[in-house]
């Protein structure tokens, strides 16, 4: 039976003593939250509920912003069987993100207005908010744009083809030319295609050791590299997604200190996973970019440290289980992360000092919405309630029947990840994780 987040209206709520952060005003401190008519109307300490108002006892709990994710697939429309918006919003609020972009490559493309609007129609039917990322290509196709002032018009945040880069470097020109002019970004899957011709795995050691094909990290450098060259010819906004390779990192790092109009992404399963895990042929280990190898690893984490990578955001990627179900060479790329990603992060980043809760919190609040021209998202009074909550001690195992989305081609079940989330307040409504 498909598991889906239903939301309760709760229109006046008080959330007593909460560990508050919000990266954006620099709060960080101790204190309730009363809610009335979905605003927020009071920060601070609250000696007494009014009457008949619900009351969320959030001592263990920390409650920041609602969480962005710029980069997931809904698969909606054309493989509803793997994800829809409907099921893909459920997911996201179970991982604690109350707004999330899907990206193009859907079947049709999200290249025409009605995909869209579509898409902003379903997502107004749940908990979570989305903002649709058009294809930068008819049909992703490589060869004409597509209608970005249309699809800007119809509400897209942005451009991409991913899946694959931009074809080519005229075409990634004048998208680039015409993204500047409604100041939108254009996010490139990077990788140079010719060179990852069959390729299933990073290149190196193990995937000599495998026999598996291939994909070098100079792929994904030789796209970064142009699309910085043409961002800086350009003055367009380009947003790498899913950076993987120290390389790139570091070109990003010096696009940057030129104050080019450059940002990145990453994926937690490459601050988490090198290409060692595919050493079993385990089809929930590949995924595009490739799990690379423990220096590019080393390479995301001093990225994150240093505000080279400005964004966490999933790459949230469903597969049914009969195409991940055979050999690795032929099985599609891409795993699910929305359910994990908070796990993940705790575990990862903040247990090991890699970021304080505070800079985490922030690449999936305020990085992500200042990229994307989005509204913020803020804990201030007088603001429309967003949250956020999770616990950051609670332990908890990664289970296959866990999860929200529809499938559940995960290479993290089993694993026991620190930081749980609670539940999720948007749009008037409260989600409260029945698994908490």
């Amino acid at each position: 039976m498909e598991r889906l987040v239903r939301g309760k209206k709760a229109e006046n709520l008080l959330i007593k003593g909460a560990m508050l952060i919000d990266p954006a005003s620099k709060l960080e401190k101790r204190g309730d939250i009363l809610i009335e008519k979905g605003k927020i109307v009071r920060l601070g300490r609250i000696a007494k509920a009014p009457n008949g108002l619900e009351v969320i006892d959030a001592r263990e709990l920390v409650v920041t912003p609602g969480w962005l994710d710029m980069h997931v697939h809904f698969r909606q429309p054309g493989r509803e069987d793997e994800e829809t918006v409907e099921s893909g919003a459920s997911a996201a609020a179970a991982g604690g993100f109350t707004a999330a972009c899907p990206m193009p490559n859907t079947t049709p493309a999200a290249d025409t207005r009605e995909v869209i609007e579509f898409l902003i129609e379903e997502g107004k039917k749940t908990l979570i908010e989305v903002f649709p990322i058009a294809a930068a290509t008819k049909g992703r196709a490589g060869k004409e744009l597509s209608e970005m002032a249309d699809l800007v018009e119809a509400g897209a945040v942005a451009f991409s083809d991913d899946g694959c880069a931009i074809a080519t470097a005229s075409l990634a020109r004048r998208a680039m030319e015409y993204a500047n002019m409604f100041d939108v970004p254009i996010i490139e899957h990077a990788e140079e295609s010719t060179l990852c011709v069959s390729g299933a795995m990073n290149e190196g050691k193990y995937s000599t050791r495998l026999g598996l094909a291939g994909m070098p990290t100079v792929a994904e450098d030789i796209i970064v590299a142009r699309d910085i060259l043409l961002a800086e010819y350009t003055g367009a906004h380009v947003h790498i997604a899913h950076i993987s390779s120290a390389q790139s990192i570091e070109l990003v790092r010096q696009a940057k200190a030129k104050g080019l109009r450059v940002s990145c992404e990453v994926a937690p399963h490459h601050f988490t996973l090198t290409d060692e895990a595919v050493n079993d042929y385990d089809t929930n280990a590949k995924m595009n970019p490739p799990l690379r190898s423990q220096r590019d690893v080393e390479a995301v984490l001093e990225g994150l440290q240093d505000g080279a990578i400005d964004v966490i955001a999933t790459d949230h990627a469903p597969h049914s289980p009969h195409e991940k179900d055979v050999e690795f060479a032929a099985a599609p790329f891409g795993i699910i992360g929305l359910e994990t990603a908070l796990g993940l992060i705790i575990t990862r980043l903040v247990k090991t000092g890699v970021l304080s809760l505070s800079e985490a919190v922030a690449k999936v609040t305020v990085h992500p919405r200042r990229i994307l021209k989005l509204p913020p998202v803020t804990l201030q009074e007088g603001q429309f309630a967003n949250l956020t909550f999770f616990s950051p001690e609670r332990r908890w195992s990664v289970s296959k029947n866990s999860f929200y989305s529809k499938c559940r081609n995960s290479p993290f079940i089993g694993w026991e990840l620190t930081g749980k989330v609670y539940g999720v307040y948007n749009k008037r409504q409260l989600w409260i994780n029945q698994d908490f």
